[in-house]
């Protein structure tokens, strides 16, 4: 079982946020439902607030996967459980930013395949981080690997669509 040294409540706030709202607790490919259940905050965000609202939400979560995936760590004694899956909100939401057409969701099928890509693949620089074995490595992974899927979604977007 993934909580079998989870010592809390099942709703600490912790517990929440790092598994996305327990998104990261399916127990296969942990990763791709977070980042799947990301999108419909990413969208609904984007449509209310515009990329000024999700970029300044992605800080904010950032800040809060930070405080949670320590928490987590320290919980569990794991250096960097799958479930947890808040850095893989952030890094989706990075890619997210790219979206020129808030409507269309083939925009988000290919920020979603984008990200995937360089998260599961770890291409250097991504490999710089994931190699840390704290609350920063295990968030700044993600990161990186958006800015790059970011990179791959702006130029899809100027050259093929």
């Amino acid at each position: 079982m993934v909580l079998e040294k989870w010592g809390k409540s099942f709703f600490h706030p912790s517990l929440m946020i790092s598994t996305w709202f327990y998104s990261g607790l399916i127990p296969f490919a942990p990763g791709t439902f977070g980042s799947v259940a990301a999108l419909p905050f990413a969208w609904l965000i984007l449509e209310r607030t515009g990329q000024i609202g999700l970029a300044i939400a992605t800080i904010i979560v950032f800040i809060v996967g930070l405080m949670t995936t320590k928490a987590y760590v320290a919980e569990t004694g794991k250096t960097d459980p799958g479930e947890v899956v808040v850095d893989e909100v952030v890094g989706q939401w990075i890619v997210c930013l790219a979206i020129i057409d808030n409507q269309h969701p083939g925009q988000y099928m290919l920020a979603l395949l984008a990200f995937r890509v360089f998260d599961i693949m770890k291409p250097w620089p991504v490999t710089i981080f994931d190699k840390r074995h704290d609350e920063f490595g295990v968030m700044m992974d993600d990161v990186v690997a958006g800015i790059m899927g970011a990179v791959v979604l702006v130029a899809a977007n100027y050259y093929v669509l």
